[in-house]
Order: C-alpha cells, then structure tokens, then sequence
C-alpha cells in the first residue's frame, strides 16, 4: 500500500508566495466517519438512547451519506471490522465507492488492559497488545487504507509519586516499532488526548506525539520503513481530533500547524468541545467556532488534502443529521476561510506594528459586513 505525500505540508511560505497560495488553493473537503458512533451505546450515567444497530445496518445508512459527502469510514479492530466480516467491507466499497481510511486497533476496552496496553508492565499483556497492533496493521494493507490510527487511551497513570514515566513511555514506543517493522510500509497516527479514561495519557499533546513520531521512526529498522524514511516520509504521524486539543488548552491552528510543518498530519478528526472539560464530541459548530476557522486557515496555509474526519457522540439526534450538520458546519467556514482577504491578513502577520488592530477588523467585516 504506497504510503499518501505528506511532506508538502511542511513547506514554508512567505510575502506574496503565501498570498497567491492561499488565492490559489481550496481544500477538498473528504469527509470520513467513525462507525462505531451510527448506534450510540449508553453513558457512564445513562442507558443508551437509541437501538443497536448491525454492521449491515451501519454501512447501509453510511452510503445514504454519501450523497452529502461522506467518502469514508473508520472502524476498530476487533470491535468493528475484524476477519469475519473483511469481505463484506470490501463489497462495500465496490458497491458505494465509501472506502475505509482507517483501521484502529483497540488498545483500551479490554479488562486485560487496566494497566495499560503497549505501555503494561505485564509482559503477557503487552505482547498480546503488540500482536493486536500487529494485526490490525496486515488488516489495513489488505484493505488498502492510508494508516492505522493508534490512541494510548488506557496507557497513563493517575498518581505521578514513584510512577516510571520513562519506562512505560520506552515501552509504548518499542511496541509500537515492533509491530511497524513486522508489517512494513504501513503508516500509524498517533490521536493524542491529555486525559480520560485515565488521570494522564501518555503523549497526550500534539507536542509529546511529534516526538513520539521521531522516536518511534529512529528505531524503525525494516527496509521498506527504512526507505520511505529515507525518502522524506514520514511513517508515523499525527491525526488530531478538535475535541482532544481542547482538552489540553492547546490552541487549535498552532497544534494543527505543527503537525503539518513535520508532515506529519495524515488525518484530523472534528467534533466540538469547551477548552478542558471531559470529552464531549459535540457537532462541528455548536461552539468553538472561532478556533475552527482559524484552523481551517491554518490547514489551507499548509496545503492540507487530507480527510476530515468526523468524531462525534450524538446521543440526542440521528446520527444522520448530526453528519450532515457537521459537513455543512465544515464547508460554510471553509467558504468563510476561503473567502477572506488574503493579502490584508498576511500584511497583519507580517507587519504588525504598521496594522495593530486591522486583523480584527478585517474578520469583522467578513463575518458581520460591518
């Protein structure tokens, strides 16, 4: 499976290159969906609100979206997609041309995961949590995706007095080279989440998994890794979800720019979310806005082509209408984002003591024709 071009994202642009990019790009709005929430279970606190659903039942509403613009789908392994129902995936995609992108490995539900997953101190465990990866991995070549997201969920800690920070994040990253190099030439992006379910995540910040990345591609040592390395890619990257930043008051244009500057940035999950809070993957648009439009521009600056991929929880409306209402969210502000002006906001960046107060003003006339 040849690996998406990355390594554009990391051009810097500058002055009237960056104008006349941002005049001439518009992103292509993919958008992709996690199966898993097209039947909501029920809450920490509350039965669920709705029918469980088949997987055939799943895929049959997925291709009633595709008509709004949904492209693409995310499942876990085993939870989701798994070697019974392979080939139903693959009809599928024959039949709606709706491919999957991803296949996660489920390193979190399990009760054999308290302690942790790639992290566990439990050598069985861990082993049996690399062989999991391992797998899921041969599963996202032979469907052909573009990577394998992997989400440390249950690896953290709660109490940090006497706790081995070092070791268990070796440990992570060890396994997760392991199971790259035994599949090789398949990518991993790292979602990283600063907490819940555990008090701590480990590489919870976009920061802590781009370092995760250059540790985990240094002790990659299969040929086929090795070379794709060796040729600017890179094979481990970043797909962070809107909500997650939130969580960890990161800013939401700088973390995703960060990403893209390493080209490390192979997917972005969206939802909405109040900075900090528990995680509550709500639409796209019901708050945070202004963060979403700046990192809408952030992506734009960046070239980004990839997916947008929706992450939500909708616990009180049809799983349809949420999808639909966070793909038009999506585009209304890109076409906000696309439709600003380009040259006045540059001169902002890059000249600001000749325009102290023009950004705002700029983005008031654009969004209230004031």
């Amino acid at each position: 499976m040849p690996v998406c071009d990355l390594r554009s994202q990391a051009t810097v642009r500058t002055g009237e290159e960056l104008v006349r990019h941002l005049h001439s790009f518009s992103m292509d709005l993919k958008f992709s969906a996690g199966v898993w929430f097209f039947a909501p279970g029920g809450g920490r606190f509350h039965d669920r609100y709705a029918p469980s659903k088949t997987m055939e039942q799943v895929l049959e509403e997925a291709a009633s979206l595709k008509q709004y613009g949904l492209v693409a789908l995310e499942g876990h392994y085993p939870n989701e997609v798994n070697e019974d129902n392979l080939e139903m995936f693959k009809q599928f995609q024959a039949d709606t041309g709706i491919r999957l992108v991803s296949v996660v490995p489920n390193l979190f539900y399990d009760a054999r995961f308290e302690w942790g997953s790639l992290s566990n101190p439990d050598p069985a465990v861990r082993q049996f949590a690399i062989e999991r990866t391992k797998t899921t991995l041969q599963i996202n070549r032979e469907l052909d995706t573009d990577f394998a997201i992997v989400w440390p969920g249950i690896d953290g800690y709660e109490n940090t007095f006497a706790h081995n920070h070092a070791a268990a994040r070796a440990r992570f990253a060890e396994g997760v080279i392991e199971a790259m190099d035994a599949v090789p030439g398949v990518r991993i992006a790292e979602e990283p989440k600063p907490y819940e379910p555990r008090g701590n995540i480990l590489y919870g910040t976009t920061p802590q998994g781009v370092l995760l990345g250059h540790r985990v591609e240094a002790g990659l040592e299969a040929p086929e890794n090795r070379a794709l390395l060796d040729q600017g890619h890179a094979m481990f990257t970043l797909n962070p979800e809107v909500g997650h930043v939130l969580m960890g008051f990161e800013d939401l244009a700088y973390s995703f720019s960060l990403a893209c500057e390493e080209g490390r940035l192979a997917h972005t999950h969206w939802n909405a979310q109040p900075a900090g809070n528990y995680d509550q993957d709500l639409n796209v648009g019901v708050l945070g806005i202004e963060q979403a439009e700046a990192a809408l521009y952030a992506l734009k600056t960046h070239g980004y082509s990839g997916y947008f991929g929706l992450d939500l929880n909708p616990e009180r409306m049809p799983v349809k209408q949420a999808l639909i209402n966070c793909i038009d969210a999506i585009r209304g502000m890109n076409a906000f984002v696309d439709g600003l002006d380009h040259a006045a906001l540059m001169e902002c960046a890059e000249q600001p003591a000749e325009n102290r107060g023009r950004l705002e003003s700029v983005l008031i006339k654009a969004r209230w024709g004031a």
